[in-house]
């Protein structure tokens, strides 16, 4: 084995990532099967989770990919969700917790409503799947190589950034402390866990701002970097994280904003040099 792939590859693996068919789900889903995994995609819409497992085993790669239904909205949604997992494989090396939702809506017309539906997905659904799912886990730890949970947040949860999406920002803050605490809970079962807080990326829930090519230059003017994030971005942080390299790594919420994160505004005495 060479040496890169002793760091990054993920031969023999078996993971799940949640809302797999679109968007950063869909990127990290073709980075593990490229990478040697089998992936287990599931999201709301089966038939498109098998669609783009079809996709990805034509890719030719050294990893394959299954597609099915899987909702973590719900408790019974997640009960499921894991059945079906355990229906699949009797271990489970790698856990992607990607599925989300958003509601964007001004201040002043905010719902209550707004907040159940985001956080029973980002922040209740995401909880109660590592839960079930942790005899798989740990059926899958090891010293050298432990199990992997990797819980996808968001710079807006990592700095003050409301723009609408209220609950959303408010989910992926929660997102970044539950990863904290498992990450501290699980260290002596060998289950690593990690967040990824990325910026925009093109996606499905940012198709409003980066599908118009107006509106993604707005975006990428936005992003210190100058440009919104690209799929190797995300898949060289995935492998890190899910690789032996990133084998004695846990409790990190890992900025993937292209600068976002620190940004800190008007520089007050840069004027005065």
């Amino acid at each position: 084995m060479d040496f890169l792939n002793g760091l990054f590859g993920l031969s023999g693996r078996v993971a799940l990532v949640t809302g797999g068919a679109t968007g950063i789900g869909r990127m990290i889903a073709e980075a593990l099967v490229r990478a040697g995994a089998r992936v287990l995609i599931a999201s709301r819409k089966g038939a498109a989770c098998e669609a783009v497992a079809a996709e990805l085993n034509a890719l030719g790669a050294p990893g394959s990919a299954e597609g099915f239904a899987g909702d973590v909205a719900s408790e019974a949604g997640v009960a499921d969700l894991a059945a079906e997992v355990r229906r699949r494989t009797d271990r489970l090396d790698i856990l992607v917790n990607n599925a989300g939702r958003s509601w964007g809506e001004p201040l002043e017309r905010f719902p209550f409503a707004a907040f159940e539906k985001v956080m029973s997905v980002n922040v209740a659904g995401l909880f109660t799947l590592t839960r079930d799912l942790l005899p798989l886990l740990e059926a899958a730890a090891g010293e050298a190589s432990p199990a992997r949970v990797v819980n996808i947040g968001s710079v807006m949860g990592s700095r003050p950034i409301g723009d609408g999406a209220y609950s959303y920002a408010a989910s992926k803050a929660a997102v970044h402390h539950l990863t904290l605490i498992l990450a501290k809970e699980l260290a002596d079962r060998r289950i690593t866990v990690n967040a990824i807080a990325p910026g925009p990326f093109p996606s499905n829930m940012t198709a409003f701002a980066t599908a118009d090519p107006d509106r993604r230059a707005v975006v990428d003017a936005s992003v210190p970097f100058g440009r919104i994030g690209a799929p190797d971005d995300l898949a060289g942080t995935i492998l890190y994280l899910c690789g032996r390299g990133g084998a004695y790594t846990t409790g990190a919420v890992i900025p993937l904003d292209g600068g976002i994160a620190v940004q800190t505004g008007v520089e007050l005495f840069g004027k005065a040099e």
